[in-house]
């Protein structure tokens, strides 16, 4: 790993940064809140797909080496490029500045806004998290190029967070309307990321390995940014090229357990009630011939952020613990949690001595109950800012490694002991807020939202607790 504090990149940058450190209300604070959002850019820069796929495959005398595995070039006849996820432009460009005219055909779904350019590769501008037309049709295209492969040819699948949404093809039956709605409505129970893929997998004819079916007797060799919590690649993008360990049973079942059941599209319901009766082809499963031929690659993930994150940190000179880099949980929870381990920092030293900091990554879940704005880092950090002790002199931060928390502009916040009092000062009553999940709008009001845009990367969330 990088041995300097200096971003490898020095690209990605938070666009408000000075205004977040001017918001603090001691030198000490401004400090904390310093070291925390450089620690954060450290971070979006170490993780750049284009760097981390560059450093997982190379090409030497015709060979293919892509972490443990090597492909003799020699012995195939068409390369083609196929994937999607909010990483995608960038992986996209790694695999033209390695492969070039080697690549024969290409499509990859990325998101509106995406300023990659790729010469072989065709990019399609798609929606997120809500899937769109666009989406469905590059999904299309990306079906016909794995259809044309013959058993001479390799298919690069580039695979990151997002891929779910961004490449839509609804199962025989099924409307884009009904994925739309459906989507809409997992995204908001608080179902954990491998739930709402267990749903979404059993009402498409792409994911849960459906695109390796299309694409044998190919070889598929697939390349992962996964922004799955202990990188369950199957749940990465929903799996296309994956083997499915989920069943129409279990689509149901999470759809009853978040009580969306009777709620959802009549569509929907007929078609999980028809494969669980066996009357429709359940998802391909291990032992299928399909994945004889797909090998896996996971080029970063959660605990590459938060490897990054304790590097920077120890550089700086703190005392750094990684709490996990597997974090799960509804978000103000462990908003609390971090909170109450900064009280216990300042007040004995445990379980790091000051100066510290606990690093956590993965991905928590909001469960939304009220009519608020926000997302999921947002809402952490709301948490934590009612636990802070107001005498004390940490800071939490945290932040969406894509750019993109909730349905908001913001990618996270940042709170310290003072925040309260700020908020209070301006007559905002915090835990309103965070009852009505609205928690982009508190920090708006305040000041302490964390914008970066759109970060073309993406393996889960990064939450940081400094006191010096």
């Amino acid at each position: 790993m990088n041995n300097t504090n200096e971003s490898p990149l020095s690209t990605l940058k938070i666009k408000n940064r000075k205004q977040l450190v001017d918001n603090a209300e001691s030198r000490l604070l401004r400090k904390e809140r310093t070291m925390a959002l450089r620690s954060l850019e450290f971070v979006l820069n170490f993780v750049d797909p284009r760097k981390l796929t560059k450093t997982q495959i190379n090409l030497e005398n015709k060979k293919l080496k892509a972490g443990s595995h090597t492909f003799d070039l020699k012995r195939v006849r068409d390369i083609y490029v196929v994937g999607g996820g909010k990483a995608g432009g960038k992986m996209a460009e790694a695999c033209e500045e390695i492969l070039g005219n080697l690549i024969t055909d290409g499509a990859v779904n990325v998101p509106h806004g995406d300023k990659t350019k790729t010469s072989f590769i065709k990019l399609h501008e798609a929606n997120h998290p809500i899937p769109d037309e666009a989406g469905l049709e590059g999904t299309r295209r990306i079906m016909e190029i794995a259809g044309r492969a013959g058993s001479d040819d390799l298919i690069i699948c580039l695979i990151s967070g997002g891929g779910s949404s961004l490449m839509p093809l609804p199962r025989e039956g099924l409307s884009l309307v009904d994925k739309i709605e459906l989507t809409s409505a997992l995204l908001k129970s608080g179902a954990r990321i491998s739930e709402i893929n267990a749903v979404r997998k059993h009402v498409s004819a792409f994911k849960g390995g459906w695109l390796a079916k299309r694409a044998y007797p190919a070889t598929v060799l697939n390349l992962v940014l996964s922004d799955v919590v202990g990188d369950g690649l199957e749940f990465v993008a929903s799996g296309p090229t994956l083997p499915d360990s989920s069943t129409f049973p279990d689509a149901r079942i999470v759809l009853e357990r978040y009580g969306l059941w009777n709620g959802t599209p009549t569509s929907v319901r007929r078609v999980l009630l028809d494969g669980q009766k066996g009357l429709i082809e359940e998802t391909p499963k291990k032992d299928d011939i399909v994945f004889e031929k797909v090998y896996n690659v996971v080029v970063g993930n959660s605990r590459t952020a938060a490897s990054a994150a304790c590097q920077y940190l120890e550089n700086a000179g703190l005392n750094t613990i990684l709490l996990t880099s597997t974090l799960e949980g509804e978000a103000r929870h462990v908003g609390t949690m971090l909170g109450t381990i900064a009280n216990e920092i300042g007040a004995t030293g445990n379980p790091v001595a000051r100066p510290a900091a606990v690093v956590a990554s993965g991905e928590t879940t909001v469960t939304v109950i009220g009519n608020g704005v926000g997302g999921r880092n947002q809402e952490l950090a709301l948490s934590a800012a009612l636990k802070l002790d107001a005498a004390g002199r940490a800071v939490v931060a945290s932040l969406s490694t894509d750019g993109v928390d909730g349905p908001t502009t913001a990618a996270g916040a940042v709170v310290d002991g003072k925040t309260l009092g700020h908020a209070a000062q301006l007559g905002i009553d915090a835990s309103t807020y965070l009852v009505e999940n609205n928690s982009y709008n508190f920090f708006s009001r305040i000041g302490d939202l964390i914008v970066t845009g759109p970060t073309g990367t993406n393996v889960n969330d990064i939450s940081l607790l400094i006191i010096l």
